[in-house]
């Protein structure tokens, strides 16, 4: 939090007074969700130069546009299963490969990817249930907040004095030049509307967005097909040829460029316009080492415990 604020230090709740909720205040105590209404936005690709300050269109390009139309959490999802897919089966399938039996390389990889897509699915599915819960929970902590301190009159409700704090320590970080009057008219306004002054507390003081419906089950699903995917990759050499040793060659071979290749989008997808070319390359070769790191090692060891 930044320094304090003097208008927060004044502990006179006088200023408050004016600050009234409509007679007609219809948020729901017990709900614990906000409405879909208060995230509603109006994106457009544009950026601000620098040096004029106006607003000029930002020339993207297609992959770029792609990406923004993308949930930013379903493109992480989707990147954390591929990561894992395209390095754990590739490790497993190297290690098994020194066994020296083609068979024994297919059944244990695709034991593998089944219950790695399982446990996979199943982390993402239970990591975003409890983003869920969290959110929720604090919802409901601030509603109830929100009806335990307010003075219910005939002309409107006045606002519990806890969140009109928590908003100057919001309004305060923001901007810690903001005049008092300029406060009280932000809470003002935004008592009109029960709904958003709870959201804004949320969101901005919280740090907390509102998961989309079905986020567990998008994720589980985004996170499992990610690691489906990928670890199919390294399998698909053993299917054709007889002998582990050349599997391995083409397995090894295919991958390298998959594990580039998959740094090096990935950079795009995450940096955008930040991304260099020199960014772009590094992070291909740093998959490629992170995943010869793990297939070599897997090797190594399963040939030195067999003998």
């Amino acid at each position: 939090m930044s320094e304090e604020n003097p208008l927060i230090s004044n502990n006179d709740s006088s200023k408050y007074e004016s600050i009234k909720l409509p007679a007609n205040n219809n948020i729901q105590s017990s709900d614990n969700t906000l409405s879909k209404d208060n995230h509603a936005s109006n994106n457009k690709y544009i950026n601000v130069d620098e040096e004029s300050l106006q607003v000029v269109p930002n020339n993207k390009s297609a992959m770029d546009k792609l990406v923004d139309r993308v949930d930013p959490r379903v493109m992480s999802d989707l990147i954390i299963g591929l990561s894992d897919g395209l390095t754990v089966p590739f490790a497993l399938t190297a290690g098994l490969s020194s066994l020296g039996d083609s068979k024994l390389v297919l059944l244990g990889g695709f034991a593998e990817l089944i219950s790695g897509t399982i446990s996979m699915g199943l982390g993402g599915y239970l990591g975003a249930k409890s983003e869920e819960d969290y959110y929720k929970s604090e919802v409901k902590i601030e509603k109830q907040k929100f009806y335990d301190t307010s003075n219910n009159t005939s002309e409107g409700s006045s606002v519990n004095e806890d969140i009109l704090h928590e908003i100057e320590d919001i309004l305060a970080d923001i901007n810690p030049n903001f005049k008092e009057e300029t406060i009280l008219q932000f809470m003002r306004d935004l008592s009109q509307e029960p709904e958003k002054m709870v959201d804004f507390v949320i969101k901005y003081g919280k740090g907390l967005e509102e998961p989309d419906e079905n986020r567990a089950y998008i994720s589980a699903i985004t996170i499992g097909a990610g690691y489906l995917s990928g670890g199919m990759i390294p399998l698909l050499p053993y299917f054709f040829t007889k002998h582990v040793g050349t599997g391995l060659i083409y397995s090894v071979i295919i991958m390298l460029i998959t594990l580039f290749i998959f740094g090096y989008v990935k950079t795009i997808l995450t940096m955008s316009d930040a991304a260099t070319l020199e960014k772009k390359i590094k992070e291909g070769f740093q998959m490629i080492l992170v995943g010869s790191i793990a297939a070599g090692s897997a090797w190594f060891f399963v040939k030195v415990l067999d003998g």
